[in-house]
């Protein structure tokens, strides 16, 4: 048990992870039922696992790294079981007007390549585009309004 708590310390002091990620590694460490619960316990009076923490970091990553939007990130930490509580906190780190100016420039960037194409076939493959990215439909639509204006 103490080699896995030492291996679970390195393993959450290498990056944020959620309780379910340092439940896997229990498991794959060969750590078992009411050991698991100990471990985690342990982990999270150490400080070494913070799900609001990791909250934070991953949807901060998935947003200025991968560009996702809003309701993909909210998914992703759902499936990673993150409480409803700390999937608020982690959607603060995501700044408005950074988020509006990220999805118009994927927006933009988006329509732009679509040149070849009608303008409702442009307009419906970059809706396409931003929805499966996350983003959120009316700010959508209020991008690809702005788009169609400048590029008129």
């Amino acid at each position: 048990m103490l080699s896995a708590i030492l291996k679970l310390r390195q393993f959450c002091a290498y990056q944020e992870r959620s309780h379910q990620e340092t439940r896997y590694k229990c498991l794959e460490l060969g750590l078992r039922g009411e050991e698991v619960e100990e471990a985690i316990a342990e982990l999270v009076a150490e400080n070494f696992l913070n799900e609001e923490r990791f909250a934070r970091a991953y949807a901060g990553g998935k947003f200025r790294i991968k560009q996702w939007g809003r309701k993909k990130i909210q998914m992703e930490l759902k499936q990673k079981q993150v409480s409803a509580y700390c999937i608020k906190k982690g959607m603060e780190e995501i700044d408005p007007d950074d988020y509006a100016a990220v999805l118009l420039k994927l927006a933009d960037k988006k329509y732009q390549s679509l040149r070849n194409e009608t303008a409702m076939k442009r307009r419906y493959k970059t809706m396409q585009y931003l929805l499966q990215r996350g983003f959120e439909s009316e700010l959508i639509q209020e991008a690809l309004e702005q788009i169609a204006k400048n590029d008129a």
